[in-house]
């Protein structure tokens, strides 16, 4: 991210720094400042959402920094990335559940004043009922977000809450989105009103920060009911 605009963007990357044969404890996080000799970026990777923010193809090649570059203790890189996974998963709900509220606020402001058949889009009962039950959805998952955050606050372990969190979040933004745009009719399907937008960014958070396959796969294993964890 950032690989083409940034000044100054630093890459931190997990990579092996000791011969410990233990997978979790060989490894460190490390900063690389894009300058440094070796690292490359090839070209400007387009993207169907998501466009204020740069992607980068970038490759390095006998990249050497120093000792300092290290982020956080040696040999923990592991288990730093995966603690920073509750922050991760927490802000990806706190970012969808606003993008929630705006596509039905809009939707409700757009089908309130486009006519069809002699009454607006939003007099018509589906619509509105589906509204409804699309607000609904979004307050439950506040909810959830504030127990999350409340917890985590709190120093408890929400690995499981977090990750239901986030799986929630990603397939709930992808059903808000999906179900204003419908009611926007070919003009949802254009560039020029936020419906579009919002479906489009929001898509990734079913995919950044852990996808949703990933996601069912740790809440499976804190059910106890993946295969490796039934032993």
């Amino acid at each position: 991210s950032s690989g083409i605009n940034a000044e100054w963007p630093l890459r931190p990357g997990l990579v092996n720094t000791n011969d410990n044969k233990n997978p979790h404890r060989s490894k460190s996080l490390i900063c690389v400042p894009m300058k440094t000799k070796g690292v490359s970026v090839h070209r400007k990777i387009n993207k169907m959402g998501m466009h204020s923010s740069d992607t980068a193809e970038i490759t390095m090649e006998n990249v050497r920094v120093p000792l300092d570059n290290i982020i956080g203790e040696e040999g923990k890189g592991f288990q730093q990335q995966m603690n920073q996974f509750q922050n991760e998963r927490i802000y990806a709900a706190a970012g969808a559940i606003p993008a929630m509220d705006r596509a039905i606020q809009e939707t409700i402001a757009y089908t309130s004043q486009r006519q069809a058949f002699g009454k607006s889009i939003l007099d018509n009962q589906y619509v509105h009922y589906r509204l409804a039950e699309l607000q609904t959805e979004v307050e439950c998952l506040r909810a959830l977000l504030y127990q999350c955050v409340q917890q985590h606050v709190a120093g408890e372990d929400i690995t499981p809450q977090a990750t239901m969190l986030k799986l929630k979040s990603g397939r709930l933004v992808r059903e808000v989105t999906d179900s204003c745009l419908q009611f926007w009719g070919g003009m949802g399907y254009t560039d020029d009103v936020i419906i579009s937008r919002l479906w489009r960014d929001t898509r990734l958070i079913s995919i950044g920060g852990g996808a949703d396959e990933v996601m069912l796969n740790v809440i499976c294993k804190y059910m106890g009911i993946d295969p490796g964890s039934r032993g």
